[in-house]
């Protein structure tokens, strides 16, 4: 019939290796649809058809492909990177930039030319609002290491945006000062510490997530001592490899030390290695790893099990010590492997109360550092 002929010329041209083209002309597949003139159902169930090869395709490509299948407009947002990206990588080869005009730059390398158009630089968002605190030095390490211990908490709930970063404010501990980090995400909190002179003003202040693993990235490169100076609205990272400018969060961080347990007596330890691989061990019948872990607590052991409807059970023990009665208590696994990652002692310390109380958890090698978990519901 006519409609089968409409519909066998339709699923020729949709299915040819031009579709690039046809995917970016959306006139021309308007004009091809209405000129057959096909029931709105068929149109519906070809236009699908046809955006499901066009993924299948993508994500079947290499890299190489990317910048073939975006949209003309992020390419001119990105053409200067993916122009030198993809330049053979040759010997000795080089890269030369000149500024032709105010708003045009020359790109040449081996047998490539560019010619790009610029945004003029008065454009760039320079800050000029100065910070005249004056900065103190830390070193890098030190201040890598609190990051590290501190972004396992860090919230991804965009509604409450205070909690979307690390606050850093100045505490005062046995005539000690110290430069102290705390994140949560209200089902766990990581609090780290480094001791500062105490005659450094340091306002408190909410660093935002992008800015953290900025920072991260600069101090891993970095050999030398960090110039720290900050305001109520910004701050200042001045290292040997650059200078990092960022913006706070504005807003009011919760007061953590009302969570922070004060008389969990039940005291657990566990040697670090054989409770992290039995975690990851025990977890692994979950897919995802999102599943409970139950902890059955002794005297001289401690039961790891996780239970999942599709994939099924696991149960190890490993030794332990304990210094109460038996204790049933369930946590997200995550939440555990995040901490043992990023503990330094052989040992773990587990302070607890009761199956529904936060659980303390503490570092030998580092006293100034420790984490707070919620436990589950099984």
């Amino acid at each position: 019939s006519v409609l089968r002929i409409k519909c066998f010329i339709i699923n020729i041209i949709l299915s040819q290796n031009l579709f690039p083209f046809l995917f970016e002309c959306t006139v021309i597949r308007l004009y091809v649809v209405c000129f057959y003139n096909l029931h709105l159902k068929i149109l519906f169930f070809y236009l699908f058809g046809y955006i499901f090869n066009l993924f299948l395709f993508y994500i079947d490509q290499p890299k190489n492909y990317l910048t073939f299948l975006t949209s003309r407009y992020l390419l001119k947002k990105r053409h200067q990177s993916s122009i030198v990206f993809h330049q053979p990588h040759k010997k000795h080869s080089k890269v030369e930039l000149n500024l032709t005009e105010k708003n045009k730059l020359k790109l040449v390398s081996d047998n490539s030319k560019f010619n790009l158009l610029c945004i003029p630089s008065d454009n760039f968002p320079i800050s000029e609002e100065n910070i005249n605190q004056k900065p103190f030095e830390v070193l890098p390490e030190k201040l890598l290491k609190l990051l590290n211990k501190t972004k396992i908490s860090i919230s991804s709930d965009e509604t409450r945006h205070y909690l979307n970063g690390i606050y850093f404010h100045k505490t005062k501990l046995e005539n000690k000062s110290f430069l102290c980090g705390v994140a949560t995400d209200s089902h766990r909190l990581s609090s780290s510490s480094l001791e500062i002179d105490s005659t450094i003003n340091f306002e408190p202040i909410i660093l935002p997530k992008k800015t953290i693993f900025q920072l991260i990235s600069l101090l891993e490169q970095n050999n030398k001592s960090v110039k720290i100076s900050n305001n109520k609205s910004k701050i200042c990272f001045e290292m040997e490899t650059g200078v990092l400018i960022s913006k706070v969060i504005d807003g009011r961080f919760p007061d953590y030390n009302k969570v922070i347990p004060k008389d969990n007596d039940k005291v657990l330890e566990i040697k670090l290695d054989e409770f992290k691989n039995s975690i990851e061990r025990v977890t692994s019948v979950s897919s995802d790893r999102k599943e409970g872990l139950k902890m059955s607590i002794t005297k001289e052991s401690v039961q790891l099990s996780v239970k999942n409807p599709n994939s099924g059970e696991g149960i190890e023990n490993i030794n332990a010590k304990f210094n109460s009665s038996n204790l049933d208590i369930s946590f997200n696994s995550r939440y555990l492997i995040d901490i043992t990652s990023n503990i330094e002692s052989d040992n773990i310390v587990i302070n607890l109360k009761d199956p529904s109380s936060p659980v303390l958890i503490k570092d030998f090698s580092d006293k100034n550092s420790f984490y707070v978990i919620m436990p589950m519901k099984i």
